[in-house]
């Protein structure tokens, strides 16, 4: 406590006397200007002594501790797996989903009909398969989503096209798994505005002219159903 409260005091010391230094040579008309600076020392060397004794040993530690460093990330970076970044750094920091159902078939989804695209473009994907999930239109589950069927076929090719679906191209199916892991753990799905459907420009299907084209996003292009309001029933 001694010690620290002379370390402090000596401190004070040293501003004081350059203080009052400073102002003695800028405002001094005294023709012995040290005079004037010893008589103004003592009166505040003795005010900063009763001040110092006065001053709890806790508050004292306050005065001479440094501030600690704050760490702090910046916004959008790799750290933050459910900031969309949709690059390769965004990619290595989404943490794997737990393995289920639900997560299988979209991992298997975005890797059939989107494994081409940018991760954007799967990302986009994506957010069609669980905008039907949460839509009443279409079932409750993923898989449900992904393997319906109807009297036009299936709602997504890969299912029913006749073709293997084995995976083969192990980096694409990391992105794929990454891209399920981050929409399944809630990531915003701000691509496509809500749309439940895509084509690609190789197709024109009728239902298009009946909804909203959202978005175009690489050889996509994201519909949702015309939002009805009272005014047009």
């Amino acid at each position: 406590m001694f010690t620290l409260k002379f370390w402090t005091r000596s401190l004070v010391m040293l501003l004081v006397f350059a203080q009052a230094a400073h102002a003695e040579m800028t405002v001094s008309q005294s023709n012995d200007p040290t005079a004037v600076l010893g008589a103004n020392l003592a009166t505040l060397f003795g005010q900063e002594n009763a001040a110092m004794s006065a001053v709890q040993a806790g508050r004292l530690t306050e005065i001479v501790t440094p501030p600690a460093k704050v760490e702090k990330v910046a916004a959008g970076s790799a750290t933050d797996p459910l900031k969309m970044t949709y690059d390769a750094a965004w990619i290595k920091a989404v943490p794997q989903a737990e393995k289920s159902e639900g997560f299988e078939c979209l991992a298997r989804a975005i890797y059939f009909e989107a494994r081409g695209e940018s991760i954007k473009g799967q990302a986009a994907v994506a957010e069609v398969i669980l905008n039907r999930v949460d839509s009443a239109l279409f079932p409750r589950t993923v898989c449900g989503v992904v393997n319906q069927g109807g009297s036009d076929g299936c709602q997504f090719s890969f299912t029913c096209d006749g073709l293997s679906d084995s995976v083969r191209d192990r980096t694409a199916w990391y992105v794929a798994e990454k891209v399920a892991s981050a929409l399944i753990a809630g990531a915003p799905r701000g691509l496509t505005q809500g749309a439940m459907y895509f084509h690609t420009p190789a197709v024109r299907p009728s239902w298009s002219k009946r909804f909203d084209m959202t978005a175009r996003i690489g050889s996509h292009y994201f519909y949702r159903p015309p939002v009805r309001t009272a005014m047009n029933g």
